[in-house]
């Protein structure tokens, strides 16, 4: 823990660019959260702008085209005047069917936003009091929900700057994800801290940093063995897996790999800082 200052440094070079387009560009919401309608189109002949084009005067975006489907993203729209829109197509284009198709209010999209943000809120202030109490030092449960309000901050202004830059999208499996690894993170930072707490009760006269040190070097290849058998599955899913299960499995993986990080390099450092100019106060 010699290297506090180049610890923060690195999570801060990662943050603050994260932050930055979050402020600046925010997340591109999924359908979930904005509300509006995504059907597929199958044995679709004609090109994507073309059928497009028939839709135009309900913004249509184009999510993605699979062989001779296309699938199509827009503002709230019946199925009947899909169906309407078909009947046209169907002219030049007599094959084609309508199938996947939904709708979601933009009242529904609000609600979701609410109940997800309502969501973070009490697994944060649960796992504070938890975490506190079971270590019966509150600086223990501060410490834990500040690392993991990093990585939530990684993922974040990850996918804020992929939705700006590539077009993704968040949806109702990114929140899920980022509950997850909400859960991953403080695992791996408890490992620390308990490690941590056992060295404390065995040495009594040892300083804290040197306490801290030996509590990572102790817990850090476990920690390290553990997170690498799931880092390569999920690497995995997202080169050969699905398009509606990709950036879940990236939203998994940069979670993963920054609960990692920051169980070691920014919860444990945290505890440091928290002893120099607190622990006198005790």
């Amino acid at each position: 823990m010699k290297h506090l200052s180049l610890y923060f440094l690195i999570s801060a070079l990662v943050i603050v660019p994260g932050i930055y387009s979050l402020v600046r560009f925010g997340l591109k919401p999924s359908i979930e959260f904005t509300g509006g309608s995504r059907f597929t189109l199958v044995s679709v002949k004609s090109s994507a702008s073309d059928t497009l084009q028939s839709f135009k005067d309900y913004a249509p975006v184009l999510e993605s085209v699979d062989n001779s489907s296309i699938t199509i993203k827009s503002k709230e729209i019946s199925q009947e005047s899909v169906q309407k829109i078909l009947d046209s197509i169907k002219k030049y284009n007599p094959d084609v069917k309508l199938t996947n198709f939904e709708t979601i209010g933009p009242a529904l999209g609000q609600e979701t936003i609410k109940k997800t943000t309502n969501a973070l809120i009490i697994a944060s202030i649960l796992l504070l009091s938890y975490i506190s109490f079971a270590f019966k030092q509150f600086k223990y449960g501060l410490c834990a929900v500040l690392a993991m309000f990093h990585d939530t901050l990684v993922l974040l202004g990850s996918f804020s700057l992929l939705g700006h830059f590539m077009g993704v999208e968040v949806d109702l499996l990114f929140v899920t994800a980022v509950l997850t690894i909400l859960s991953f993170s403080v695992h791996d930072t408890i490992v620390v801290y308990d490690r941590i707490r056992e060295l404390s009760h065995k040495h009594k006269n040892i300083d804290y940093i040197s306490l801290v040190n030996q509590a990572v070097t102790e817990t850090m290849t476990r920690s390290l063995n553990n997170s690498l058998t799931i880092i390569f599955m999920l690497f995995a899913m997202f080169l050969i897996g699905g398009e509606t299960t990709k950036y879940f499995s990236l939203a998994l993986l940069i979670g993963t790999i920054t609960g990692t990080y920051s169980s070691t390099f920014t919860a444990a450092p945290l505890l440091i800082v928290w002893d120099k100019y607190f622990g006198h106060k005790k």
